[in-house]
């Protein structure tokens, strides 16, 4: 059995999200969004970047072609071993990788308006999606997703604290 080339973490959301079936470079970019938006994104132009590379190394082979020449992607086998193997040799460790926290980081550039704008508006956002993944995680049933799950509600409580703590100008 031939060795698999190694694949970086985005290549790996994708080739996850391939398992479920054949997707076209849009549908994967929405099934990104829905499967784990709030703790990895993936954006159109990594996913857009990344599949010809993929196809290119065999990790992917071209399915049906679809209306406005959209192109349906499949998992070859070398792409199952490829994304197994991403699993099996993972670092353990995670950076987080946050434009709001750099943006609060940085926000004594803005005026005191735009700080405070910054800040409710992105409380907004956290509270919202604190709602939405408390429901979910009360609806799932496997353990892992269940994991994951309470991560994201534990992220977004954490994210809510945090702009909390900053004091109004």
């Amino acid at each position: 059995m031939p060795a698999s080339p190694p694949v970086n973490a985005t290549a790996a959301a994708l080739l996850g999200l391939l398992h479920s079936g054949p997707m076209t470079g849009g549908q994967l970019v929405a099934a990104a969004g829905e499967r784990f938006g709030s703790f990895f994104t993936v954006t159109r132009s990594q996913v857009y970047r990344e599949l010809p590379v993929m196809a290119e190394a065999g990790l992917l082979r071209l399915g049906k072609q679809g209306p406005r020449a959209s192109q349906q992607y499949v998992i070859t086998a070398a792409g199952k071993r490829a994304f197994k193997a991403w699993l099996q040799h993972g670092s353990g460790g995670d950076s987080l990788r946050s434009p709001l926290v750099l943006r609060l980081l940085h926000a004594g550039s803005l005026t005191a308006k735009q700080r405070a704008d910054l800040v409710d508006t992105s409380r907004e956002v956290y509270s919202a999606r604190l709602v939405e993944a408390r429901t979910e995680a009360r609806g799932e049933e496997d353990p892992y997703r269940k994991a994951v799950a309470d991560f994201t509600v534990s992220h977004a409580r954490a994210m809510v604290k945090l702009l909390d703590t900053i004091p109004r100008d």
